[in-house]
């Protein structure tokens, strides 16, 4: 009798397990036709029911995933591809949503370490290297970038990227040749452009500045007053004064206690041997301030490169006893960049 009694109880657990078997497959199927038709929401509904009958189905979780991705509900699609590596740590279609997904929620660290698991998921170098390069590792980003632009010489984002990360490493000679590249490929990108006028601006290459800027601006990129300023003086330094100094003295109509642009423009005048002008805004220095004793340098300088020496030279000594930290200038041409 007792032999008969589990004899039934196995029977009806294989029946039940059959039963809920079926049910599982037949909700997977009709997830499947709504997948097909792109009812994301109703098919995620039916791969749900199918999960709960059947806890390890694999092919439901990563289908539910892939809807939960088109209907961007990326965190639903983060559990159920993570499921899906729990039951089959090599599935490769969860392992590659995975490593985008963590490198989309700037987890770089997480899409690294299973991008070098995963090597067969496809893409993983770009995805290793790229997140090298937003975690400041700049080094490993460095080597590993100049392998794949070699291997990949028409992937823009690859060329910006080692541009950008000699950019931040301060090697601005290195970084010009690669954004000039990744431009070429794509010239839609704005900030790329204003990046690049910036690297010319910093290497004192101030018509190309000019030029990029310029184009920044005709790609819509906002014209802020790190952009305006930078504009402005790149036009100074190369030349196009009238130009430089409309955009300068507009930026201090909105600052006017500020006397850098002021002194700035006074002495770029001053090396471009135009020293009416840089008289002009050593004038206004000193209507601000008359004790502005930097200014009345400038101006004595000017003087003397004009011919009058002995003028020149009243006004410079003049200024060092209102400021006496000029004194260590007096043998020098000009107030220079340090102050």
């Amino acid at each position: 009798m007792k032999n008969l009694f589990t004899f039934i109880l196995l029977l009806l657990s294989v029946a039940v397990f059959s039963q809920t078997a079926d049910s599982s497959l037949y909700f997977y199927q009709k997830g499947t036709e709504e997948k097909n038709d792109k009812r994301w929401l109703v098919a995620s509904q039916y791969f749900e029911k199918a999960i709960r009958l059947n806890p390890k189905y694999i092919a439901a979780y990563l289908d539910n995933g892939y809807v939960n991705l088109e209907m961007r509900k990326t965190d639903a699609a983060k559990i159920n591809f993570a499921k899906v590596t729990e039951l089959d740590p090599e599935n490769i279609a969860a392992n590659k949503e995975l490593i985008d997904l963590y490198f989309s929620y700037h987890q770089y660290q997480n899409a690294v370490a299973l991008s070098q698991k995963c090597k067969s998921c496809g893409n993983t170098e770009k995805v290793t290297a790229l997140s090298y390069f937003y975690q400041q590792d700049y080094d490993n980003a460095e080597k590993l970038l100049l392998k794949l632009v070699k291997q990949n010489p028409t992937d823009a984002q690859l060329l910006y990227t080692l541009g950008k990360t000699y950019m931040e490493m301060e090697l601005e000679a290195k970084a010009i040749p690669f954004y000039q590249k990744a431009i070429q490929l794509d010239a839609t990108k704005n900030a790329w452009q204003f990046e690049l006028g910036m690297l010319y601006f910093v290497t004192e290459n101030y018509k190309n500045a000019v030029i990029w800027f310029n184009k920044a601006i005709a790609l819509g990129y906002t014209q802020s007053a790190e952009l305006r300023e930078n504009l402005g003086y790149a036009y100074l330094y190369s030349g196009e004064f009238e130009k430089g100094e409309k955009i300068l003295l507009n930026i201090h109509e909105k600052k006017r206690g500020d006397k850098d642009i002021m002194r700035d423009l006074a002495q770029a005048y001053y090396d471009h041997k135009l020293y009416d002008k840089s008289l002009e805004f050593c004038q206004r220095l000193m209507e601000l301030d008359i004790k502005d004793g930097k200014a009345l340098y400038q101006a004595g300088l000017c003087f003397q490169k004009k011919g009058e020496i002995e003028r020149g030279m009243q006004m410079c000594d003049k200024a060092i006893e209102l400021d006496p930290s000029l004194r260590g200038l007096k043998t020098k041409k000009s107030l220079g960049p340090e102050l």
